[in-house]
């Protein structure tokens, strides 16, 4: 006589959330390869990548309001969705005012950007790992915090770097330029640490 194992049921919600955080990873690689070597098309490519994204969160917010019984907290749900689709509007804000305002990638950038893209990995695995390793799912959330940490202190390097800039008329408006970079990279820092919160959140839940 053959035993069939019992089939485990699919978390479409797991699915279309880990979908999304794989996106946001694409997202702030390509802004990582803009910051190497500025190119339109790769501007461009971010906002297609965020567009996608955008579509998967639709459907997801679809599914919630359709569904009764959810396989984590509904209103967690929500929140990682919403706090990953932000991560992700950050990357493609800064790779369209980079293009618009002109503004070449330096030092600070980069290195900020750099620490973005570690961070997105780490909620991307963190989220992977929610329902089968909690536990490793946690640690992904403690690396994407610490990673939030690393990415404040380049931030406060690079304003203060800033005010030893201006000179004259033209080094102002590139400070201001500048500034606002470095504000869209900070908001994305911390979307990314509110995304980690949640996760550890769920993890404690499932409990």
């Amino acid at each position: 006589m053959k035993i069939f194992a019992r089939k485990k049921k699919r978390n479409r919600f797991l699915e279309l959330l880990i979908k999304q955080a794989e996106l946001t990873v694409e997202g702030w690689q390509t802004l990582l390869k803009y910051t190497k070597e500025p190119d339109d098309a790769l501007a461009e490519q971010v906002s297609i990548i965020e567009k996608q994204a955008d579509e998967i969160r639709r459907i997801l917010i679809d599914e919630l309001n359709r569904t009764f019984v959810t396989p984590f907290d509904r209103e967690d749900i929500f929140a990682l969705s919403r706090l990953i689709d932000d991560l992700l509007d950050y990357a493609n804000t800064t790779a369209e005012e980079m293009a618009l305002l002109h503004v070449e990638p330096n030092f600070y950038i980069e290195r900020m950007v750099s620490l973005l893209f570690d961070s997105a990995r780490e909620i991307h695995s963190g989220v992977m790992r929610l329902e089968d390793h909690p536990n490793v799912a946690t640690e992904h959330a403690v690396r994407a915090k610490a990673l939030e940490n690393r990415m404040e202190t380049v931030y406060r390097e690079a304003i203060a770097h800033l005010f030893q800039l201006p000179r004259d008329v033209d080094h102002v408006v590139e400070m201001l330029k500048l500034r606002e970079i470095y504000r869209h990279l900070s908001n994305a820092a911390d979307r990314g640490d509110s995304a980690a919160n949640i996760i550890g959140d769920i993890v404690v839940k499932k409990m």
